[in-house]
């Protein structure tokens, strides 16, 4: 799995994460250790766009999980299910029509924004 990074300049730094190809089990613990690898450097705030990822396994979604788990590790679970809470320094940027639809069947849009273009999801951090 190929995935590239850069930074995006905001009201705070942000770093873009971008994975090409489908996070499934064969490749979400690459996924998953590049974003631990970036995280563990210092990155205080992930923008995931998923514009290359046609499909993502429920191992991608633990993967997922796991980084808002890294990035929030005291995050009000409460409100989650109530849609009061969102994760502070997760955001998605444009998943294809098939990983929207898994993210929202699955409820991850409950708690991780979700942005059609990166200008809306920089400046949302």
């Amino acid at each position: 799995m190929e995935i590239k990074f850069r930074m995006e300049q905001g009201r705070v730094a942000v770093t873009v994460m971008q994975p090409f190809g489908d996070i499934n089990a064969m490749t979400y613990e690459t996924f998953q250790a590049r974003a631990k690898e970036v995280l563990d450097s210092g990155v205080k705030d992930l923008l995931i766009d998923l514009a290359q990822v046609p499909y993502i396994s429920s191992a991608g979604l633990r993967a997922l999980n796991q980084i808002h788990t890294w990035l929030e590790p005291e995050a009000k679970w409460k409100g989650a299910a109530s849609g009061t809470y969102k994760s502070s320094h997760l955001r998605l940027l444009k998943p294809t029509a098939r990983v929207l639809e898994i993210l929202k069947m699955t409820g991850y849009d409950m708690y991780i924004e979700i942005f059609p273009e990166l200008k809306s999801a920089v400046a949302a951090f």
